[in-house]
């Protein structure tokens, strides 16, 4: 069964069609928009910050996302996907961003709109990722402008597909 609890007595809000497996955590104050959903595995700790997400997030299996107790929270935008195994702490991301598997990004990073993060990859604090770019490395440095095909073949595409993914597990009356 998954973990949802309250904090302080602040429950996880969700929107509508959300998935959310049945060992993932979501705890605070997480509010997320519609057709998100939570993998296996997947801890959304909104314990001590608030963790606000848009349409279409998708935090992937193993994946964390946190913040830090009186000093940041985390804002997602649209149609973000958080890879396997990545870890978003403390940070803005804006609409259409692909944070790839096992990336690390910290607080207090901006990632602006129509970005990858490479697998693996960390985004150090108080880095300001530039618009329509793909970072990589570590520390994470843009390594090239994102293309119109690897937006619409790796940023829309999985945004869209985990939507998709949700409702293969959801109860079908």
């Amino acid at each position: 069964m998954s973990v949802i609890l309250d904090v302080n007595g602040i429950s996880p809000k969700f929107g509508n069609n959300c998935f959310i497996a049945p060992n993932a955590t979501i705890v605070g104050q997480v509010t997320t928009g519609d057709d998100c959903s939570f993998w296996f595995n997947a801890v959304v700790r909104g314990d001590v910050n608030s963790i606000s997400m848009g349409n279409k997030v998708n935090i992937q299996d193993g994946a964390i996302v946190h913040c830090t107790y009186q000093k940041t929270k985390v804002v997602i935008g649209n149609n973000v996907s958080i890879g396997h195994h990545a870890i978003v702490h403390g940070c803005t991301i804006h609409d259409n961003v692909l944070v790839g598997m096992g990336a690390i990004v910290m607080d207090n990073v901006v990632i602006h709109e129509n970005c990858i993060i490479a697998a693996g990859a960390v985004v150090l604090e108080n880095t300001v990722v530039e618009a329509g770019s793909i970072y990589a490395g570590i520390p994470a440095k843009k390594v090239k402008q994102l293309s119109e095909e690897l937006f619409k073949g790796e940023v829309q595409r999985i945004a869209n597909n985990y939507v998709l993914y949700s409702s293969w597990f959801k109860d079908k009356k």
